[in-house]
Order: structure tokens, then sequence, then C-alpha cells
């Protein structure tokens, strides 16, 4: 069978879902259930630790970085520290290097010649640095060369995880929290500082998917989302502050904690989708707030790819609701925090967060306006 590369284009995906997406991915890969597998995407800010990564490396402390809403993680790939952020194009390739790539510095190669070609494409001349890996602009022995993508891998059984981070329109000085990448005597840039414009990432996207393509010898096949969902957070006042109802799924379906949440249907709008989840999964018709927060994740052992856009309510102090028994089989208003670290996927839990934020806020009583 010829072998193809899948593209999947996901917009925003919080830096822990996208961990478990990958590692979902690789396991299907490897079972030879799903093709070569290239993920597009964007992280809110993160910091990432790589295997080799020095803690000196972090020049914020834990109470710096939680105050500026930047997580860190240690994970499997290698290299430093990096980090990761809105305006960046990062990729995660999932390719099963057997039989005939089974050779780590070959990889590592043809994932920096798909960059470099990309670049080409707008007039940005790169090239590699024997010392350092990743793609840079400027010789190596250049004080003043720039790198313009990281790459750190890892590789078990010969399928690949993590990947690069190509630097288009970032906030450069979101990189003066670390030392990238551990080279304290190069500097960072960005596609759109080289060129002095701005750059679209999504048109850079395609250029990138189209040049793995031409590395790797694989036809280029672009997918969509598996499912198109919608979360719908329902806080109310509560006695200690703001509390969340979280319901409990039933045991058929998986008995885990959850805010609302609901497919959209065909020829459903979001908005609307919400409002009939909201009625059906629990008897409130209430005015809901739109978060603008659109991220995706993965669910099932396939795994499904799933685009979920995410919505508020605020419910009146006591605010009761019924469960349609076919799909959950508890309710609980719970304080903030504690519904927060109940949820399985950060992206719900980003969700709560954000629907604290919108009902924290002067103005929020006309929320309470409703019908209950």
């Amino acid at each position: 069978m010829e072998r193809k590369l899948v593209v999947r284009r996901l917009g925003r995906v919080e830096y822990a879902d996208g961990l478990d997406l990958m590692q979902r991915l690789a396991e299907a890969r490897d079972a030879g259930r799903i093709p070569d597998t290239l993920l597009l995407l964007e992280h809110p800010p993160v910091l990432t630790k790589g295997r080799a990564a020095k803690a000196g490396n972090v020049l914020l402390s834990d109470e710096e970085l939680a105050a500026r809403g930047v997580e860190l993680f240690e994970t499997n790939r290698g290299g430093d520290v990096t980090y990761h952020g809105p305006g960046q194009l990062v990729g995660y390739p999932i390719f099963d290097l057997k039989p005939e790539r089974q050779d780590v510095r070959r990889y590592v190669r043809e994932v920096e010649e798909s960059i470099i070609r990309a670049l080409a494409e707008y007039g940005i001349e790169a090239g590699r640095a024997p010392k350092w890996t990743g793609v840079w602009v400027g010789a190596e022995d250049d004080p003043a060369a720039v790198k313009v993508c990281a790459i750190g891998v890892h590789i078990k059984r010969w399928v690949t995880t993590h990947g690069f981070a190509l630097n288009v329109i970032p906030d450069l000085s979101h990189f003066g929290m670390i030392v990238p990448c551990g080279i304290a005597e190069r500097g960072v840039a960005s596609m759109s500082s080289i060129l002095g414009r701005l750059v679209d990432p999504t048109a850079v996207e395609e250029v990138v998917a189209r040049k793995f393509g031409e590395v790797f010898g694989w036809p280029v096949e672009e997918r969509g989302f598996d499912l198109e969902t919608i979360s719908v957070a329902v806080l109310r006042p509560g006695p200690q502050g703001l509390e969340a109802l979280v319901l409990r799924r039933t045991v058929e379906r998986g008995a885990f904690r959850q805010i609302v949440t609901g497919r959209i249907e065909p020829g459903e709008a979001p908005p609307a989708s919400a409002a009939r989840e909201l009625r059906e999964e629990t008897g409130l018709e209430l005015p809901l707030a739109d978060l603008a927060y659109v991220h995706a994740f993965g669910w099932g052992d396939e795994p499904r790819i799933v685009r979920e856009h995410a919505f508020a309510a605020l419910a009146p102090p006591g605010a009761t609701v019924r469960l349609d028994p076919s799909e959950h089989d508890e309710a609980a208003w719970l304080p903030l925090a504690e519904a927060i670290a109940a949820m399985p996927y950060k992206g719900l839990q980003r969700a709560l967060e954000l629907a604290a934020r919108q009902f924290d806020t002067p103005g929020a009583d006309r929320y309470l306006s409703m019908r209950v």
C-alpha cells in the first residue's frame, strides 16, 4: 500500500491535551490503525523542558510563571527548554520510520529540510548549524545568527512524536523567560521579524505541509475534524464564591465528570447547539456567553479529533438541574477550584477559568435575568 501523509490543522490546542493526543496517535500509528500524520497547531504560552534541560535555563520562578499564566512541562523529547505560544506554528509528525528510515539523524535532517524549504518559499535563506539542532538564519560562526525553528523529537519503536516549533509571528519578548534551547550565545527570530512584515501562520501551514510531503516523498491528504462539539460552563453564586455545575456521565458513557458538552448537529450553529444541549442535559434555559475560545483535543483510542466551541452561563443562587438519565447519573455544584481539578481535559479546565472571568466582572448580573 502506498504511504501517504495525513495533515491535520488543529488551531489552538492546550499543551496537556496535545501531549495526550500525540500519545494516542503514536499508539494508533504503531498498531497500524492510522497513516503517517502531521499535526499543525498552536499552543497557549507554555515552557517545555526536554531530556537535556538544565534547571538554570528557565529564568523565572514557578511563582512568576504562574503570575504570567505560563505553564511549565517536563517532556521526553530531546533538547533543552523551549517556548511555545500564539503566533508560533508547532508541528507534531507522528511517523512510522520503519522500514526504510530507521535512522534518527536522517529523520531530524529531513524535518529540518522541510522547514528550510518552506522558509525559502518566503524568500528566507535558512540552513543548519551543525553544532545545534534546528533551523537557523546566518552561519554557525556568525554571532548574529538566529534560530527561527526549534526541533526536539522522541522516537519509540521507530514511531516519532514531538517535532518542531516554527516562529512565524510570536511575541519574541516571551523568549526572555528562558535561555532558548540552552543556547545563550545566539538569539531567536521569527519569519515576521526577518521579513519586516506580518506573516499569516495559516498560509505557512499549507507551505509546511506541502514541503513535508516533498521531503518524505508521500502524497499529502488534508483532513478536517472528526467531530465538532460545544461545551457550556454553568456557574452560580454560592456561599463561598462561584460554584460550577459538574455532571458525571453514566458508566456506559465512561463514568467521568465534565461540564455540559455535546455534538453540533449538521446545519446547526454553535450557539444554537450550546442552548439545545444545555436544555436537554440539565433542563436549564439560560442566556449564553460566547467565551470566544475554540480548542482541539483527541477522544478515544482511535483517536477522534474534536474541535470544541466554549460557552458559559450563569445560574441564579440555588438553581437545580434535571438530568437526562441516558447521559448522566449525577450532578453536583462544586467550588470552582474543585470543579476545575475534576475535568478530564485541560480545554474544559480553561473553559471554566474563562467563564469565571466572564462572570466576575461588573454587569454580570444581566445573565441572571433568566428562566430556570
